[in-house]
């Protein structure tokens, strides 16, 4: 299958990521203006804008209109555990067979939840980010990048939970191939509302089974979750 070239919003998301992983951004670093980024990276200021509505999705920055020092892109947080590990790994996963990300999901995925769901029968496991990346999912001004976006980002968030620190990494090196693919199969959809209210609603479920401690439905759920998506959109017979 041919790598998918990163769309212009995703150049800029990952040159700001990459600027926080390696200090030359902090929280409370003001990002530079549109017209400077558009410039430097060689995109519009379209796609600039958004880039910076994902990363605002993603509670990396917070934006404000007007003049004075708490205008414009502000950073308010690093990315975390996910998202700010093995970039180079990313890049590479984007050239792996959809049908090799798909079956490397359902084996670690599944691991995953059961893991955390017997977890949280033993005690309990943090999962407040995964909940509120799912709040965040449920606005309906979001873009069809922005859910997807927050989408892979929910998945590594399990992953996070986890306390694994190698597993947290595998994911993270195929957050851009999980969130590339399905916005590559989004574009085929019948009713892209109709397929992101579901996800949302198996999201929901993948989460209430590891919060009730229930280790097979957790599984079975997250299973069913990634193979139906992949299903829908046709990816794995490519």
């Amino acid at each position: 299958m041919t790598p998918i070239s990163p769309r212009a919003w995703q150049v800029v998301l990952d040159a700001v990521e990459l600027d926080l992983l390696e200090g030359r951004l902090s929280p409370g670093d003001h990002l530079p203006p549109e017209r400077t980024l558009a410039a430097d990276l060689g995109v519009g200021r379209s796609s600039v804008r958004e880039a910076l509505r994902v990363l605002e999705v993603l509670g990396l920055i917070r934006t404000a209109v007007g003049s004075g020092p708490s205008a414009g892109a502000i950073i308010v947080a690093r990315p975390g555990g996910g998202m700010s590990a093995l970039m180079r790994l990313q890049v590479a996963a984007q050239g792996f067979p959809v049908a090799d990300v798909v079956k490397t999901r359902l084996v670690l995925e599944g691991a995953i939840v059961a893991e955390l769901a017997e977890t949280c029968r033993a005690s309990s496991a943090d999962l407040t980010s995964s909940d509120q990346i799912l709040t965040a999912m449920e606005n309906q001004a979001l873009t069809e990048a922005e859910f997807l976006a927050l989408d892979a980002q929910f998945h590594l968030s399990l992953a996070e939970a986890s306390g694994n620190q190698v597993i947290t990494a595998t994911m993270a090196g195929l957050r851009s191939a999980i969130e590339g693919y399905a916005r590559a199969g989004a574009v085929g959809l019948a009713s892209w509302p109709q397929t992101s209210a579901r996800l949302m609603l198996e999201h929901r479920g993948i989460l209430r089974a590891i919060l009730t401690g229930q280790a097979d439905a957790a599984r079975l759920a997250v299973q069913a979750h990634i193979s139906g998506y992949y299903a829908e959109t046709h990816l794995t017979a490519h």
